[in-house]
């Protein structure tokens, strides 16, 4: 199961009812047809974000905080949740993500945040067109419109083993047990003096799961080229349509945009975050716009739980 946790979906600013961005992306489950033990990234950090992860219960058990640019409501926290960690004892390295030109505001930011070390904390520049391996799954850097410099985050699992046929396996003489893992894994195996292979008894792979964040942009190809497919896209909407000329004016997004990017995508899901403060009260303004171009739309809210599972 995937699991992502909004912290904050605020813009600019956070309100009596929304702190600024902030995402916990919680994974387990199996991938590749092994076990995988539970792991959780960071996307943006604004200020505040130490709070929402003990308010939502999401934890301070990840290593890796992944920025998408350097405006403030986008990293500001940074300070606040180290800090909160050393408190905690936390021995374990952490790294920071972000664009390369953001790496001395983040590397400030890391040095405030940082009293007495307890722990090692590296800020890495990242590139659109990067892809940073974990094990079985990527993170994939993708360029996004924002007017400054500012990239997007996919987390991309890598395919999954075929199912495997039991019956088939049966009828062609192999006893359950070790012989059925190896074939699951790709071996070919011997009984009763014949081969059986892999492809007798196991179908195609199938696809991981995807999971993509857009962070601050106008619609651009990009989003929509990495977002094909996609389980979920979360894209700014910061305002509606009434505002679309301020939304092109700061690099903005439209609710009504961002669900154009969902459909044009094919995407299965979309959240729309980053809400101005005009709406916070009136998420539904958004809502219905984007419903009226891609029905598969919600407003986030903070404390927001969307759960991804398996397609098949």
């Amino acid at each position: 199961m995937i699991r992502v946790r909004f912290l904050g979906t605020a813009a600019a600013r956070p309100t009596v009812a929304r702190n600024v961005a902030g995402i916990a992306v919680h994974r387990t489950g199996r991938a590749a047809g092994l076990n995988v033990e539970a792991e959780t990234v960071l996307w943006d950090c604004g200020e505040g974000t130490q709070r929402q992860l003990m308010r939502f219960g999401a934890g301070f058990s990840f290593s890796h905080v992944f920025v998408t640019h350097a405006h403030a409501d986008h990293f500001l926290g940074l300070p606040g949740l180290l800090r909160t960690m050393g408190l905690q004892g936390r021995q374990e390295d952490l790294t920071v993500y972000g664009p390369p030109s953001a790496r001395a505001v983040l590397q400030t930011a890391v040095q405030l945040g940082v009293g007495k070390p307890t722990f090692r904390v590296e800020v890495r520049g990242v590139e659109p067109g990067e892809r940073i391996a974990f094990d079985g799954w990527s993170m994939h850097v993708f360029r996004v419109d924002h007017g400054v410099p500012a990239v997007g985050y996919a987390l991309v699992e890598e395919a999954r083993l075929g199912r495997f046929d039991i019956e088939r396996a049966r009828a062609l003489g192999i006893p359950e047990g070790p012989l059925f893992g190896r074939l699951h894994r790709g071996e070919t195996v011997e009984i009763e003096g014949r081969s059986v292979s892999p492809a007798d008894v196991v179908g195609p792979s199938r696809p991981g799961r995807k999971v993509v964040y857009a962070g601050d942009t106008r619609p651009c190809r990009e989003t929509v080229s990495m977002a094909r497919g996609a389980d979920l896209l979360v894209h700014e909407a910061t305002f509606a349509a009434e505002e679309g000329v301020r939304a092109r004016e700061t690099r903005h997004s439209t609710a009504a945009e961002a669900a154009e990017v969902a459909a044009r995508a094919g995407a299965g899901r979309l959240v729309l975050t980053h809400v101005s403060a005009r709406y916070s009260d009136r998420p539904r303004v958004l809502e219905a716009e984007a419903r009226d171009v891609f029905p598969a739309s919600v407003v986030a809210h903070d404390g927001l739980l969307v759960e991804i599972g398996f397609r098949d």
